[in-house]
């Protein structure tokens, strides 16, 4: 077990560092909060022996900065008299352990040095318990049984609680966002915010503010300050998505900030320290982008310090059932409704689509079949609409009890090419009646015969006159 402790009086912390030392626990000294927070940087300890009062940082401040940031251990305050009620108030309001009045009884202290350690232990276990919970099958949003996706969440639970940057790549749809946000989750940032900017979403006279802020007449219509992206996930995590929609001087100045960790609002002159994970996403390749010039070669090398890569939907359509059911829960909570599961059927109406809008496309049937089924069972009619549009090969079916085999339009072919199996197949349902035909497809004759001269289908049906006749 680690310990800080952290005092203004050199002599009464190498008095206490010597003391500990000797009960087997591993020593660190810090003069203030200031110092405390940059060793944090460098090693983690599992305990904090704190003074209330310091100069540059108190221990109020410490301990709410090292909770800010999700990395708060059980901390132990050090008070003189006068200072208790401070010191029970800092306890409450900031999660700390508990307080030792000066001068320290040494006997206490060993006492609660046992109880926070065995605590920190605790902790630690059942953080890992919820981790290996989570990478059964799903990851906060994230949901899959492939060993494709066990492999992303194994990644993801490797490089969460690090502060690298992360660029995440796939395909629209993918979830690429929803790794951006388990990242976050499992990481030391957790309890700070998460924010998330789309870059293509954002006009390029914008985009710097948005991301960076301005000052006050920094442009016209910036009447007052107004603070960006950054600063509002200060302590916390910023998820750039669509990265190789950002324009190249932007790119620039973000790779400033992730090489300096410090920016400036626009128009302002003061340099903000940047206390943020950045992690990045795109849908694009990223090498075809910098052969593009879309996107920065040194930008997409620092930002690529790790990267994990979605894979489509239809490279893993073993998940579909697991991922389906996650989603019904989401939706009876969201609409109100009671569906219960979804049939055999309904998968296996699901499994052949191409999934070219992969898990939001999924999602979108899913929903609309949750809303028409309202209860009970999701079955292949609930989503007729959504696996109609998503077929790989849609089939035209004929109506006539004569003929009902169907016509064939693959995915690929050229509009005349889809129209002129349209109009044959109706011709021929309309026993080449060319008028039948015609109202059939909601046109004029005198349209028909233009469409049938363009395909050269004039010998394919009989005269109008003809046919009438008979």
């Amino acid at each position: 077990m680690r310990v800080l402790i952290v005092d203004d009086e050199s002599a009464h912390r190498d008095y206490l560092a010597e003391v500990i030392s000797g009960w087997k626990y591993e020593v660190g000294q810090a003069a203030n909060g200031e110092e405390a927070l940059q060793l944090f940087n460098e090693i983690s300890f599992d305990i904090v022996l704190s003074d209330l009062m310091m100069p540059k940082m108190d221990g109020f401040e410490l301990l709410r900065r090292l909770r800010s940031q999700g990395n708060l251990p059980p901390t132990i305050l050090m008070t003189a008299f006068g200072s208790l009620d401070k010191a029970l108030h800092t306890i409450h309001e900031l999660d700390g352990f508990w307080f030792l009045e000066k001068p320290i009884d040494l006997t206490a202290l060993e006492l609660l040095l046992r109880r926070a350690g065995a605590h920190r232990r605790l902790a630690i276990e059942n953080e890992e318990l919820r981790r290996q919970l989570s990478f059964t099958g799903v990851l906060g949003n994230l949901v899959g049984q492939t060993p494709a996706m066990q492999e992303i969440f194994a990644l993801i639970r490797q490089v969460a609680p690090t502060s690298a940057a992360v660029l995440i790549t796939g395909e629209s749809g993918t979830g690429k966002e929803l790794v951006a946000r388990a990242l976050h989750t499992n990481s030391k940032r957790s309890s700070g915010p998460f924010v998330a900017i789309n870059c293509a979403a954002l006009p390029e006279a914008l985009i710097e503010s948005e991301i960076f802020g301005h000052e006050k007449g920094a442009f016209t219509g910036a009447v007052e300050r107004r603070a960006g992206a950054m600063e509002a996930a200060q302590g916390g995590t910023l998820f750039l998505d669509e990265l190789g929609e950002m324009p190249l001087p932007m790119q620039a100045k973000l790779l400033r900030v992730l090489e300096d960790l410090r920016f400036r609002r626009l128009g302002g002159k003061q340099e903000i320290q940047a206390d943020v994970r950045i992690l990045a996403a795109t849908n694009r390749d990223p090498l075809k982008s910098i052969k593009d010039a879309t996107l920065r070669e040194d930008l997409y090398y620092r930002l690529n310090v790790f990267q994990i890569h979605l894979p489509p939907l239809r490279e893993r359509r073993e998940d579909i059932p697991q991922i389906v059911e996650a989603m019904i829960d989401s939706m009876n909570e969201k609409h109100g409704t009671k569906v219960q599961s979804a049939s055999g059927a309904f998968y296996e109406a699901l499994t052949p689509l191409n999934w070219e809008g992969n898990v939001r496309e999924l999602r979108n049937i899913v929903e609309r079949a949750v809303i028409i089924a309202g209860e009970g069972i999701l079955e292949p009619k609930h989503a007729a609409f959504g696996i109609k549009r998503a077929q790989p090969v849609v089939k035209l079916e004929r109506t006539s009890s004569e003929s009902n085999a169907g016509v064939g339009i693959d995915v690929g072919m050229t509009i005349d090419e889809a129209e002129r199996l349209l109009i044959e197949a109706t011709l021929a349902h309309a026993g080449n009646n060319k008028t039948r035909a015609a109202l059939i497809l909601g046109i004029s004759t005198k349209t028909l015969h233009v469409k049938l001269r363009q395909y050269r289908l004039d010998g394919a049906a009989v005269s109008d006159e003809t046919a009438d006749a008979n």
